[in-house]
């Protein structure tokens, strides 16, 4: 009997990871339009078939009456019809966590069963298993968060969700080069390690702005409100800690300019890899440029949805494309 050889899982894991790049931006727009608490349970079996008639449509957008988001926008007046454009982007985003759950357990448990799981490689993939079940308790941590006292979610919580995502998509990556490199996984340490740590800053920064709609805080550029920092930005009620966490304006301004030490951070990754890696510059270079475009072009329209999701969809490409450049720097012997 033939086995699976590491190509065929690689394949597998890109194929993984492609779905959970889909699975972020689509959570980028449920944030986006408001959409998360627009399912008030978390039925992981039988939460796969939507309301399917009238009766059924009416009890959902009952349940989500009576949360706090629910009685706000009903007090604004929101429609049945309105509250079904919301719930699609809860239930794909929802639907799509549990096509990556199986797309990643079931082939693991087959090739597991066969033995044909390479030499090395079973607690890594086990590992990368259980993140996606841990993700999906987060999720709702999250959204739970949002359904008793508060008319959102948690902010911390969204920032964990996405960054437990994102470590699950770079580990996907990661893995797939390691089971394609002739002489063995590759190392992560020293600078590439330090560029992904910076990396990850400014996406939980990310988080925290789209959290708080910080976005719409100083919807300006270069300049937040005609300065440099708005006057009157800072709390001095809620200390350091309770500023640079919860306070939108300077969660803004720490994620505008630390965008800056991200990209030059990225920018000299991928000069350091020319000789790993000789697309690295190229690569980096664009995205990077392309992603400070979207960003200005996020805050100047005021956060548009289809912009500031190309800009979440960008961050992924780029993270996906510094985690390939620190991989090929770790595999040189």
């Amino acid at each position: 009997m033939l086995k699976a050889s590491p190509r065929t899982f690689a394949r597998w894991l890109v194929l993984v990871a492609a779905i959970v790049f889909i699975m972020v931006v689509v959570g980028g727009i449920t944030r986006l339009t408001e959409s998360g608490l627009s399912m008030v349970r978390w039925d992981p079996i039988s939460g796969i078939i939507p309301p399917l008639n009238p009766a059924q449509w009416a009890a959902e957008f009952q349940a989500y009456r009576v949360t706090p988001e629910g009685r706000l926008n009903l007090a604004g007046g929101m429609t049945l019809t309105e509250f079904k454009s919301i719930f699609f982007w809860e239930y794909l985003h929802r639907v799509i966590g549990r096509v990556i759950g199986l797309a990643m357990i079931l082939p693991l448990v087959w090739f597991a069963i066969r033995r044909e799981i390479p030499d090395g490689f079973g607690g890594r993939l086990a590992a990368l298993a259980a993140l996606v079940v841990l993700q999906g308790a987060i999720g709702w941590w999250m959204v739970a968060s949002g359904l008793v006292n508060r008319p959102d979610v948690s902010h911390i919580r969204l920032a964990i969700h996405l960054l437990t995502a994102l470590v699950f998509f770079g580990g996907l990556i990661w893995t797939a080069l390691d089971l394609l490199t002739p002489g063995g996984p590759a190392t992560l340490r020293g600078f590439p390690l330090l560029v992904l740590a910076i990396v990850a800053l400014q996406l939980m920064f990310g988080a925290f702005t789209a959290g708080l709609n910080g976005g719409q805080a100083a919807a300006t550029w270069p300049l937040m409100n005609g300065e440099v920092f708005p006057s009157g930005g800072w709390d001095p009620g809620i200390g350091l800690v309770g500023n640079i966490v919860d306070n939108p304006l300077v969660v803004q301004f720490i994620h505008r300019w630390w965008a800056w030490i991200a990209a030059a951070a990225a920018l000299l990754l991928a000069k350091r890899s020319r000789e790993a890696l000789p697309i690295a510059p190229l690569m980096i270079a664009s995205l990077v440029t392309l992603q400070i475009m979207l960003g200005i072009a996020t805050l100047l329209s005021g956060v548009a949805i289809p912009i500031a999701a190309a800009h979440q969809a960008v961050a992924v490409l780029l993270l996906a494309a510094i985690v390939r450049t620190a991989h090929a720097i770790g595999a040189q012997r």
